[in-house]
């Protein structure tokens, strides 16, 4: 049985260690986000499809559902 899709995860900047909780989309990934502290702007890391796989406490929503085959980015 699939468990409960969890959708906020916080990003936190590699940059200057910044973090916000966000809401992350439920049906598509997030290739940018722009850090309001250092306006940053953050992109996947390789492998990752996208900023809440890269930096997040919790990967995107299509990963949590189906793993890396769930991945929109096709990488």
């Amino acid at each position: 049985m699939q468990s409960e899709i969890i959708t906020h995860s916080t990003l936190t900047c590699p940059h200057c260690g910044h973090s916000k909780t966000e809401q992350m989309p439920t049906d598509a990934c997030q290739w940018f986000y722009e850090c309001e502290a250092c306006h940053t702007l953050l992109r996947p890391l390789a492998g990752d499809c996208c900023v809440y796989c890269s930096y997040g406490t919790v990967p995107c929503p299509p990963i949590q559902q189906n793993g890396k085959s769930g991945c929109c980015s096709g990488t």
